[in-house]
């Protein structure tokens, strides 16, 4: 489903997408609200979500959306890549973060990659995400959470590889464990602090103060 104020922009959008032989648009909306009401009607699998409309945005829309059950995976796309507008939205639960500047091949390898459990993130937004944590622009609580809590220590050495940008080929390395191995912990410690994706455990792990802000590993963007 693709959701923008503009007309042409939704058009567009639409007939990138749509020209795929293995993506199908199965709605269009103006707005936060109509989205949200739409989506329980369709229910997609994919939303495409630009965050300035007017009345409710998308920030709020995408909250509401990933807050029900099953919730649809929302890919946001945006002329914006301020800091602010990554965090609020990958808080608010979504999947990933695109530039609308992006190429045609990108917005739709983006929504496959979302359709299919994955986080997605621009290179650009990436590095923004995890150079403003370095830098301390968005402060990490340093306090006891219980969703760090129940990890295993295994897991919390995953979760804290994770947050420093790593694949996991290369966090199976540091560890000297399998890939394998390595995806187990994955989806074990996802499930265990409720997140359904690797970006948002880094937000998880930067926010409970797990990984202090520090520098970012050199193969972060790809890791993430």
């Amino acid at each position: 489903m693709v959701v923008d104020d503009q007309v042409m922009v939704r058009a567009g959008l639409a007939a990138i997408v749509g020209s795929q032989p293995d993506l199908e648009v199965v709605g269009e909306a103006g707005d936060g609200a109509a989205a949200v009401e739409l989506a329980g009607t369709l229910r997609p699998d994919v939303i495409l979500m630009d965050i300035r409309m007017p009345g409710v945005d998308g920030l709020t829309a995408t909250a509401r959306l990933t807050s029900g059950p099953n919730p649809p995976r929302v890919l946001v796309l945006t002329t914006f890549h301020h800091d602010a507008y990554v965090f609020q939205a990958l808080r608010a639960g979504a999947s990933g973060f695109l530039l609308k500047d992006s190429e045609p091949a990108e917005l739709v390898a983006a929504v496959r990659t979302v359709a299919a459990g994955d986080a997605m993130l621009s290179p650009a937004v990436t590095r923004s995400l995890i150079d403003a944590f370095a830098s301390g622009a968005v402060s990490a609580a340093p306090e006891t959470d219980p969703r760090i809590d129940a990890l295993t220590p295994r897991e919390r050495d995953v979760l804290i590889a994770i947050a420093r940008g790593l694949s996991n080929a290369e966090i199976g390395a540091q560890l000297g464990i399998t890939t394998g191995t390595v995806k187990v912990h994955v989806n074990a410690l996802l499930g265990k602090i409720g997140v359904r994706d690797r970006v948002q455990a880094t937000i998880v792990a930067y926010d409970t103060g797990l990984v202090s802000p520090g520098p970012r590993h050199p193969g972060g963007a790809a890791g993430v």
